[in-house]
């Protein structure tokens, strides 16, 4: 083979794999996780005043459309469903690429499980690895969250797994994810209706430690090292929920050593009546994420919290902002909608349904 023959067989294997880079994205399933982690990249660089990571009582609980309309602050939810501790680090990296946010906030509940039971079923590792752009920081990712007894090539090269989903070509909403960025016009947070109500936890304000599960502190030590060698400022929050007494005391024990590294822990199941919170109605499942009612009140008590304790400008009024002035103007009516609809739920004990496993 000549030289020349040489560089454009090169090249040639070059431009067939930045062609299957956008076909990768396309396939992936869709769904509201590839959406919200699209959207976090079509963000604009250096935009975000919060990152939100965490598992799902981060994209329900927190209407970053409402706190925007109502402070100037952008926040928006880098989530997925059950979400494993071992990949806040790796987040925060990712985050980092793009946007300089004054302060990250961390959702603690995952930090209750053994890992092990996480890692049996890896649709909750592929809810982070295959939302992630193509990077050197994804591998570093997959590294950390797949055993090397695993198949890793699968989730290097997610297209092995999808390349049957050619169905994704249909939807020309999928189009738009050639680049991983597809706007979010509710900025990642997701309106739920439904009611599942259930009694106020007797644990909430208990006093008393557990410690977690070992690795899993050893993932929070990790982050929090990350957090102090690169200077990043953190809050650790644990959204309120149908809490056990043992998760109460294990979040007990996480605020000491969040609280020992020098960073606020923030537990709203210590402060049910100053969100306001109803059990009975302000859930869309049982107290395991909140409805549109149960997010405003959320919303409202973080609010006033991170204004209270932490310093942000008011972007309102900024035309590079215009987008959220649209998401805000958004969920004004969408929440009105939903509200309505949680009230008849109410009105007719109408509640949601439990799905069967």
């Amino acid at each position: 083979m000549t030289r020349k023959q040489l560089i454009q067989s090169i090249v040639f294997i070059g431009i067939f794999f930045l062609a299957l880079i956008p076909v990768s994205y396309i396939v992936r399933t869709n769904g509201d996780v590839k959406d919200r982690f699209s959207g976090f990249y079509a963000e604009k660089d250096d935009t975000l005043d919060i990152v939100m990571i965490g598992s799902s009582p981060v994209f329900p609980y927190y209407s970053t459309p409402k706190l925007w309309g109502e402070t100037g602050i952008a926040a928006y939810p880098l989530s997925s469903n059950v979400q494993r501790p071992a990949a806040m680090k790796y987040l925060v990296k990712e985050a980092e690429k793009t946007q300089s946010p004054s302060l990250y906030i961390f959702e603690m509940r995952m930090y209750t499980m053994e890992d092990e039971g996480l890692s049996e079923n890896m649709a909750y590792t592929r809810g982070v690895t295959d939302n992630l752009k193509y990077s050197k920081n994804r591998v570093e990712t997959i590294q950390a969250l797949v055993p090397e007894t695993e198949d890793r090539l699968s989730y290097y090269i997610d297209l092995f797994k999808y390349h049957t989903n050619w169905k994704m070509f249909a939807f020309s909403s999928e189009w738009k994810n050639w680049r991983y960025e597809k706007e979010s016009e509710l900025k990642g947070f997701q309106i739920k209706d439904e009611v599942g109500p259930t009694a106020r936890p007797e644990a909430g304000g208990a006093e008393g430690e557990l410690p977690i599960p070992p690795e899993q502190e050893t993932c929070l030590r990790d982050l929090l090292q990350y957090l102090q060698e690169n200077k990043l400022q953190a809050l650790f929050i644990v959204s309120p929920y149908g809490e056990s007494l043992e998760d109460q005391q294990m979040f007990n024990y996480m605020a000491g050593i969040v609280e020992e590294a020098g960073y606020h822990f923030l537990n709203m199941n210590n402060y049910y009546d100053e969100i306001g919170i109803v059990f009975e109605e302000d859930f869309a499942d049982y107290a395991s994420h909140t409805n549109a009612v149960g997010a405003e009140k959320c919303t409202a008590f973080l609010a006033r919290y991170l204004l209270e304790n932490y310093s942000f400008t008011d972007k309102r009024g900024n035309d590079t902002y215009a987008s959220w002035d649209e998401a805000y103007a958004l969920w004004l009516v969408k929440s009105r909608e939903a509200g309505a609809v949680i009230a008849e739920h109410i009105a007719n004990e109408d509640y949601a349904k439990i799905e069967e496993e």
